[in-house]
């Protein structure tokens, strides 16, 4: 934090005026703008909630204020925060009571999940008495008083990792072609009414500028075979009622094929005047989303795939034109030789970078968790490609920051 935003803190004024935006935010054909017209480029790290205990990770490591400081410090200004549909539809569960039914849920030991829960609480004193929706709150309002803003994402309905065609979560239950592998957890009125909590929710916590409608919605075998109807009739759905529910936020739009695929919109435009002036598209690239630059695949090659799939959208003067955040790529922070990546990740990442760079685009880094609570039945589980570190305390990869170049500065605008 610089000298004048700990000024103003001393003097009772909010941080948010420092970043010279006012909110809130709305969308002019490809661009984020403030209340004054001005740009707003989104850098943002994704930050998960969206697993078994109901609450952001990390809070066994650290307390709210120091992951949320850290973050600023290090020139975020935006924080992509999931959520499951299972919390948003159970905002007054207990803290202790989620970590119980977690451990139960992950087959992990009760013994386990009340140190995990002790841990948490040893950081973070208020979460004795909290629910997970409290928690939620600090998380959001702590990122605020920093002057960091936070975009509520959908991840997944049932509380669980993300994401593959068998985990359930992918395609609306009422929609076409159900199949259970792909859908038995997507309960389309659930997924419905749990946006519309969300989003009534977020109007009393200033720091949530926008709500991204769905994570990662995917096709399974019959599903999407109508064109896509399912998409354009339930995405429509979504749009309307968190806009009516909250107008002044943001709604964030991905596209089908885990959020890679936008390229039915070049068609037929989805309906978004429900939401006109807070439209804003979404996509996802790793490098096993598309084909990755190696010695036999130029970079040119991979970046024409990501604008012919998504990036188009960016072309001004089309029915489908708006902003697009990158709102999930990232790299293993650990192994090889080049900068800590393997060769594989550095290749890809100098390629979305170098994207992201000629398109001056709004982006989210996956992810800030340098381990979780419970993944996949181990307890304190590392993630390898965490910036932070097993204990959250610094950068994993101190190189990192660097790689991404002037994806950090703007260098366009309306």
């Amino acid at each position: 934090m610089g000298y004048l935003s700990r000024l103003l803190l001393v003097l009772g004024l909010a941080i948010p005026m420092v970043l010279g935006q006012a909110l809130p935010l709305k969308s002019s054909s490809r661009w984020i703008l403030d209340a004054n017209n001005q740009r707003v480029k989104l850098r943002c790290v994704n930050w998960a909630g969206h697993m078994e205990t109901h609450i952001p990770e990390g809070l066994h490591r650290q307390s709210v204020e120091y992951i949320a400081g850290w973050i600023r410090r290090n020139n975020f200004n935006c924080v992509r925060l999931t959520y499951s549909t299972d919390h948003a539809l159970d905002p007054a569960r207990r803290v202790s009571d989620a970590f119980v039914a977690a451990g139960q849920a992950a087959g992990v030991s009760a013994a386990a999940m009340s140190g995990l829960y002790a841990a948490v609480v040893q950081h973070n004193p208020f979460v004795a008495n909290a629910t997970t929706r409290d928690v939620f709150g600090a998380v959001v309002d702590t990122l605020w008083a920093n002057g960091v803003m936070t975009v509520l994402d959908n991840h997944v309905s049932r509380a669980s990792w993300c994401c593959n065609l068998t985990d359930g979560n992918g395609w609306w239950d009422s929609g076409f072609g159900y199949n259970s592998w792909n859908s038995r957890f997507f309960n389309t009125q659930s997924w419905l009414a749990g946006l519309q909590a969300m989003a009534a929710w977020s109007q009393g916590h200033r720091g949530v500028v926008a709500m991204s409608l769905r994570n990662e919605i995917r096709e399974f075998l019959l599903q999407g075979i109508n064109r896509r109807a399912d998409w354009y009739n339930y995405v429509k759905q979504a749009g309307d009622l968190v806009h009516a529910t909250h107008p002044d936020v943001l709604v964030l739009v991905g596209g089908t094929q885990s959020t890679t695929d936008l390229t039915h919109v070049r068609s037929k435009m989805l309906d978004t005047s429900g939401w006109a002036g807070k439209h804003v598209w979404e996509m996802h690239a790793y490098s096993f989303t598309v084909t990755f630059p190696d010695p036999f695949t130029s970079c040119d090659a991979v970046q024409a795939e990501y604008g012919l799939f998504a990036g188009f959208v960016l072309e001004q003067g089309k029915p489908y034109t708006g902003p697009l955040v990158l709102s999930e790529f990232g790299v293993g922070m650990t192994g090889g030789s080049e900068r800590g990546l393997v060769p594989k990740d550095s290749r890809y990442l100098a390629c979305i970078t170098a994207y992201m760079q000629n398109n001056d685009a709004d982006w989210a880094v996956w992810a800030v968790q340098g381990s979780y609570y419970v993944r996949d039945g181990n307890v304190d589980a590392d993630e390898g490609w965490g910036l932070l570190d097993h204990e959250w305390r610094d950068w994993r990869n101190q190189a990192f920051p660097g790689m991404l170049g002037s994806m950090w500065t703007v260098n366009q605008g309306p």
